[in-house]
């Protein structure tokens, strides 16, 4: 048997099935389309879930792929054996309603025979004990002795999830030999030793249990198969492990390298060798789909996964930051089947750089917040770290319970592991508690799952802006409808539309739908699974009714205003890029007929210059008039355009391309203006961050911009006409206004010390005397805190040593302010203590040091008995 590559593999195996009627589609993007059970994408079937329940229709009833997944459920056994990864790559050959048992059965048998070249002597199939057909198709048709095909339970071998499809399952295993044995001579397939590999499970979706195991035949009768292409590759090469196949093998030997260690000398430093080696792949890949690190979700996984990795380093001690280097070994190695990893690179690199160096200060915070958790447990004389502690580093600064543990052990120490896992556990709940429900497909549950999937719309709207088409559906927010009359909310589908659904950041058309009789009031456009567009609103009057033929006219003002927008989104990206550099990538985006909020990748705040510098192109460009070319391409033509594609987006064959001239290239799907002189000037209103890692700017174009420089034109005639001055004499009537402000302000400040300095001299005669400390407590006219403060200072100069309290009311509001000298608080006085028990007699609080307090308050009725507290506490004091 040949020894393959990952990649020849995969090419393999697509290759196969392409030959077979089957469909060869590209990897989905790790991040769940319309999804919400899945944090990530976790296996071969989890993005095509929408073709087996039925909810879309796919693009061929014969399907295979090659899906990237990642698992995080077992993350903290990742590294210490060989078994274990987060990110690995699922083969899978899938029928919707097409072939069943029997191809999918022949097809496994001649792939790994024929294709592969796997001995089939060492090939074992299981089935589900009651599953006779399937035993019958390997036994008879195939040729398996019966001796070699396993029969197990349910548990084993029946796929089912709640309620729903389910089926049994036919599993295929392949032994490696002895020398991969536990050396039992009853070593068999069900064995947990690694002799008897799982390599294929085809899964036979023939059922729908009703939730109360209660199963009857379905119509349409699904293949859902799943093949490991690591595990594959392990077999054909004859390796150990994942981490020996060709191309993690040369990601872990650069690992190696790196740190000036050799994999397999020891124990520990292998398993920080295979956390390194499987986390940069999973980081890597993550980073391509436009997953960005962050505290919570999948970005939290992507973080977590990344300072693991990061930790690793450390405990291997390689110099420097190294992450970046790994990450393109993994991208030369993995480019063949993913050329997204190619042409993201540069965005990977800094992603990775900027999260690694902050790592690398977060993790000496860390190590020093601990250092101080030892120092309390040793004044506390104790020898377990709490739990709540130990996860507060784990949480807080992305120390695992390892890390912890390991750097107490050096001193004796351990940590409470029980009390830890109640913080754990605590925190998974909450998270379960705030989960969405959710149906079988991970999509909020709502009307529209009752449409026919075979219902669809066709989009007209890039040509029309209005359109005759027939009503095919009509919903209420809670059921499907015959007709909807006056005063009624709901939705309307039909065959043709020439409204823009909200996507791509673009904002939905708004307008109206007619009939002879009825009128229903546009607000709002979705689009749905299958392609179907829904048309929200209300029946403004009349009634409409399905099968009627209506009329669908678009707010072309609205239609107009958001191209000029959206079109001036593509001009910014260039610029950015242009400005900033090639890892700029869009974020995300929200386009309408106000304004726009492009949302891009930048590590950085802008500088005024750069700001100034970005918002010159674009401006530039739209005076250049550019003309604007839509093509709809093949999306391997498409790509070599060099046409900017947006992160995670799922792209079919065909993708729309909208070329600005020379100057911009990208995928969309979106309206835009027929020549860029009709935006017709563009200005950026602000730039802020809203993520690690990812900038917004918002700006203004066309009749938006217009109405913004009408309202601060009007503004600015208000603030004039208040300034007794014109727009021209603004500005210096402003700095001469300014500069009399500083002079009264301190003429005011001069006068304030003044009077301070004459109630000085009034109030030392009310000196007394508690316990031969001398107590200053008055009341003092009008004077606001910092006037208290200065005369306090005044008056303790006088006093010499003693306490001071003085106390003022101005405009409803009071003012406390207590002063202890030295010798005053060494006989115990303690200024803070004083100003808190007096200030309650006032209507407030406050406190400070010994030698300093303040408060404030709104009972100026209390102030004398507020003085008379202060004197009774500094009693007790001394």
């Amino acid at each position: 048997m040949r020894k393959y590559g990952v990649n020849e593999l995969r090419k393999m195996f697509l290759d196969f099935f392409e030959s077979k009627g089957h469909l060869k589609m590209k990897s989905f993007s790790l991040v769940p389309h319309n999804d919400k059970s899945l944090l990530l994408i976790n296996s071969g079937m989890a993005p095509l879930k929408p073709y087996f329940t039925g909810q879309e229709i796919p693009p061929r009833r014969r399907v295979a792929t090659c899906q990237k997944c990642i698992r995080t459920g077992d993350i903290e056994n990742v590294g210490k054996t060989a078994r274990h990864g987060t990110f690995f790559e699922m083969l899978g050959n899938f029928s919707f309603g097409d072939y069943f048992k029997r191809e999918s059965i022949h097809w496994t048998w001649e792939f790994l025979t024929e294709v592969v070249g796997l001995d089939p002597d060492r090939l074992y199939p299981s089935v589900y004990l009651e599953d006779d057909e399937a035993w019958e198709i390997w036994n008879k048709e195939i040729g398996i002795a019966p001796e070699r095909i396993f029969k197990f339970g349910k548990e084993d071998n029946f796929w089912e999830h709640g309620s729903g499809p389910c089926g049994p399952c036919s599993e295929v295993y392949y032994d490696r030999g002895e020398k991969y044995g536990c050396g039992s001579p009853d070593c068999t397939v069900g064995c947990e030793c690694d002799r008897y590999m799982e390599i294929w499970n085809n899964v036979f979706t023939q059922f729908d249990n009703d939730g109360n195991n209660h199963y009857t035949e379905l119509e349409q009768k699904n293949i859902d198969t799943g093949m490991g292409l690591e595990r594959l590759a392990c077999i054909v090469q004859d390796v150990d492990s994942m981490f020996d196949i060709d191309t993690i093998k040369a990601l872990r030997t650069h690992v190696c390298a790196l740190a000036g260690v050799e994999y397999g000398a020891g124990a520990d430093t292998d398993v920080s060798i295979r956390v390194i080696t499987d986390h940069i792949r999973s980081v890597t890949f993550m980073i391509s789909d436009g997953i960005m690190p962050s505290n919570e979700g999948r970005g939290y996984v992507l973080r977590r996964l990344l300072r693991r990795a990061c930790r690793h380093g450390r405990i291997l001690n390689i110099p420097g930051e190294f992450l970046v280097k790994l990450a393109g070994t993994v991208i030369e190695g993995s480019k063949d089947g993913y050329p997204e990893l190619d042409e993201k690179k540069e965005f990977i690199f800094n992603v990775v750089a900027k999260e690694e160096e902050q790592f690398n200060k977060t993790i000496d915070q860390g190590l020093s917040i601990l250092a101080e958790m030892e120092k309390e447990m040793e004044a506390k004389q104790e020898k377990v770290l709490a739990g709540a502690n130990a996860f507060k580093l784990y949480d807080t600064y992305g120390f695992p319970l390892d890390l912890t543990r390991e750097i107490l052990e050096e001193k004796g120490l351990s940590v409470d592991e029980d009390g830890f896992k109640e913080a754990m556990e605590i925190q998974r709940q909450t998270a379960r508690a705030a989960r969405e429900v959710t149906n079988y497909m991970g999509a909020d549950v709502t009307v529209y799952e009752s449409i026919d999937p075979s219902v669809t719309t066709e989009f007209v709207g890039y040509e029309n802006l209005a359109f005759e088409s027939k009503v095919t559906v009509l919903t209420t927010d809670t059921e499907l409808v015959d007709a909807l009359s006056d005063g009624e909310r709901g939705t309307i589908f039909v065959e043709k539309t020439p409204f823009y659904a909200t996507s791509g950041g673009q904002e939905a058309d708004r307008g109206v739908i007619r009939t002879a009789d009825g009128e229903f009031v546009v607000e709002d456009v979705v689009k749905l699974l299958g392609g179907k567009f829904g048309h929200i609103g209300h029946v403004a009057c009349g009634m409409i009714k399905v099968g009627d033929t209506v009329s669908l006219e678009v707010d072309a003002e609205k239609r107009a205003m958001s191209a000029n927008n959206h079109s001036a989104t593509h001009l910014l990206h260039k610029a950015l890029r242009m400005v900033l550099g090639n890892h700029v990538e869009q974020a995300g985006s929200l386009v309408n007929e106000d304004r726009l909020r492009f949302d891009f990748t930048h590590f950085s705040a802008l500088t005024a210059g750069e700001l100034r510098q970005v918002e010159e192109i674009v401006n530039a460009q739209i005076q250049n008039g550019l003309a604007v070319k839509v093509e709809n391409l093949p999306i391997e033509e498409a790509r070599k355009t060099g046409a900017a594609a947006l992160f995670g987006e799922k792209y079919g064959d065909i993708v729309r391309v909208v070329s600005m001239g020379d100057f911009s290239i990208e995928f969309c799907g979106g309206t835009h203006v027929a020549n860029t002189g009709a935006i017709t000037a563009f200005k950026i209103l602000s730039e802020t961050g809203v993520a690690a890692g990812v900038r917004r700017i918002e700006a203004l174009t066309a009749k938006g911009l217009m109405g913004y420089y009408d309202e601060m034109e009007q503004k600015l005639l208000e603030t004039a006409k208040l300034m007794k001055a014109t727009p021209d004499s603004l500005a210096e009537k402003t700095a001469h206004l300014l500069a009399e402000n500083k002079a009264l302000r301190s003429e005011i400040e001069s006068l304030k010390s003044k009077l301070a300095k004459d109630a000085a001299k009034d109030i030392m005669d009310q000196v007394t005397e508690i316990k031969g400390v001398k107590l200053l407590a008055a009341k003092i006219e009008n004077v606001d805190m910092n006037g208290l403060r200065e005369l306090g200072d005044q008056l303790k100069e006088k006093l010499g040593e003693g306490v001071i309290v003085l106390a003022s009311a101005a405009d409803g509001k009071v003012s406390l302010m207590a002063m202890a000298t030295k010798e005053a608080m060494d006989r115990g006085a303690h200024a803070g203590n004083l100003i808190k028990a007096a200030a309650a007699l006032v209507g407030g609080g406050g406190g400070g040091r010994p030698n300093m307090a303040q408060a404030g308050g709104k009972k100026p009725e209390g102030i004398e008995d507020a003085l008379a507290k202060a004197a009774e506490v500094l009693e007790g004091q001394l």
